[in-house]
């Protein structure tokens, strides 16, 4: 009995000193709901994705994780809410290349560096486009549109969701690797271009899959092709666009981050956890509905990824002068 009131009172003389203690353990992790904050609104493809991702997520690590959405500044405000965070395991960020490939390099002003304030945690997928052209379209293969292309110098266009964002990046990587003179139409948002596709007044636009893919399966757009480097389960019978221009690629990714300082323990924790979800077939199946392949990395795999995809994208976005809405 004495021996074990030395040990309390020793414990306690060391702690009010502010000295480590050897009898003290740390806290597991987690012990409370985690916050993952999803910088984009609510009901949207992303927001989907980090509800299902999340919900998977919290039956592997024991405790809830809530949801949170800060949109808003194309992302910039929810991920640096993210970036400003505890560095304690409780507040993560599920975003897209938006924040942290495209953001930087449009807006290099942002209240972040996305490589310096972020500890990268998961990939956790990807969401290719497909290529989409009116159904009178000379071109029924992606080489045959770059040949009409190239025999119309400046008399075709594309549409786009608007300045800036992934819809025309991947235009203009297109037009770039493909040496050809494309007139850029933005729109708000793809969804207002497409009659104009369908009429003809428009050439090409470069669709995420889940919108895209239904006017061609209704007969009323045709598909040349996927921006994703190899053939993709989400379009099966597409050939990717790599296969005319060799490494063409354009993914919309979705990751994982936390703050930074995130320890290694968490960091391990998480990744762990979030690969055997997204290995998982139910829920592969359940995000390829949503549009997204899931993925799946190394914190180390996915921090060298948007590395090279901020790369690829700042090298467009400063050759094409292009500046966001």
């Amino acid at each position: 009995m004495k021996r074990r009131l030395l040990l309390s009172s020793s414990a306690a003389a060391a702690a009010a000193a502010g000295l480590p203690c050897a009898f003290a353990q740390p806290a597991a992790w987690p012990v409370r709901p985690i916050r993952l904050l999803v910088p984009f609104p609510a009901a949207g493809a992303t927001d989907l994705f980090a509800r299902g991702l999340a919900q998977k997520l919290a039956e592997r690590l024991g405790v809830s994780i809530v949801v949170e959405n800060r949109p808003g500044a194309g992302g910039s405000i929810g991920a640096d809410a993210a970036a400003k965070a505890a560095p304690d395991g409780y507040t993560l960020m599920l975003t897209t290349s938006s924040t942290h490939a495209i953001g930087p390099a449009i807006n290099p002003r942002l209240p972040y560096d996305t490589v310096r304030d972020f500890t990268p945690i998961v990939h956790a997928g990807n969401a290719p486009s497909i290529m989409l052209v009116p159904n009178d379209s000379p071109a029924r293969t992606v080489q045959q549109w770059i040949d009409h292309a190239k025999r119309n110098p400046g008399r075709l266009n594309y549409g786009s969701s608007g300045n800036g964002t992934i819809v025309q990046l991947t235009a203009e990587l297109f037009k770039s690797q493909a040496g050809i003179f494309v007139t850029h139409i933005p729109y708000k948002g793809t969804a207002l271009a497409m009659p104009d596709l369908m009429s003809g007044k428009l050439d090409v636009v470069f669709d995420s899959l889940p919108t895209g893919l239904p006017f061609v399966r209704d007969g009323r757009l045709r598909a040349l092709g996927v921006t994703s480097l190899k053939r993709t389960p989400l379009a099966p019978d597409l050939p990717p666009i790599a296969d005319t221009l060799p490494g063409y690629v354009s993914n919309t990714w979705f990751g994982v981050y936390g703050p930074r300082g995130l320890p290694a323990e968490v960091v391990a924790r998480v990744n762990a956890a979030a690969n055997q979800v997204l290995a998982d077939a139910d829920t592969r199946e359940r995000f390829a509905r949503l549009g997204i392949e899931a993925v799946g990395s190394t914190p180390a795999q996915f921090a060298q990824m948007v590395a090279d995809d901020a790369a690829k994208w700042k090298k467009i976005i400063v050759e094409r002068r292009i500046v966001g809405d």
